[in-house]
């Protein structure tokens, strides 16, 4: 019999015991340390994505700028894997507010005008879904420029 010493990948507890088995038959661990953030670990993972390595290089590859799908592409996992690692992960932020933070706009002034004529123009966009729509109309009064 051979004996072999694990160590919890998360926080290097060495009480480590014998915990069932997965759906498809692979031995299942449990960290003992009650601190640990995670419970339960495998020795040899099936698919790449799920390895804490991994996860951990997906997040320092999007925080170093790669996309989702070059991340996916690279790893040869999921691209949903990607965006549910990076869901989890508190580091990143979906705005990014330091450099939303700077931008206030400067106060400005509306006047309003009767013109004998001007040209209409109008452009939508949407949010999320097209229920949500937002309209953006222009008026151009070629006598003086945009009004």
């Amino acid at each position: 019999m051979v004996l072999k010493l694990m160590a919890c990948p998360t926080c290097q507890h060495t009480e480590v015991v014998q915990h069932g088995h997965t759906s498809d038959g692979q031995q299942r661990f449990l960290c003992q340390n009650p601190a640990c953030a995670r419970h339960t670990l495998l020795l040899d993972y099936v698919y790449k994505g799920r390895i804490p390595d991994v996860k951990q290089q997906i997040v320092d590859m999007t925080m170093h700028g790669s996309g989702i799908r070059d991340i996916a592409r690279g790893w040869h996992i999921s691209p949903t894997t990607v965006i549910d690692t990076l869901k989890k992960e508190p580091a990143i932020q979906a705005v990014h507010h330091t450099l939303l933070s700077p931008s206030q706009p400067e106060p400005f002034q509306v006047t309003i005008e009767k013109v004998d004529a001007a040209e209409m123009d109008e452009m939508w966009s949407y949010v999320k879904h097209q229920g949500q729509q937002r309209w953006l109309w222009h008026a151009i009064d070629h006598q003086r420029g945009a009004v």
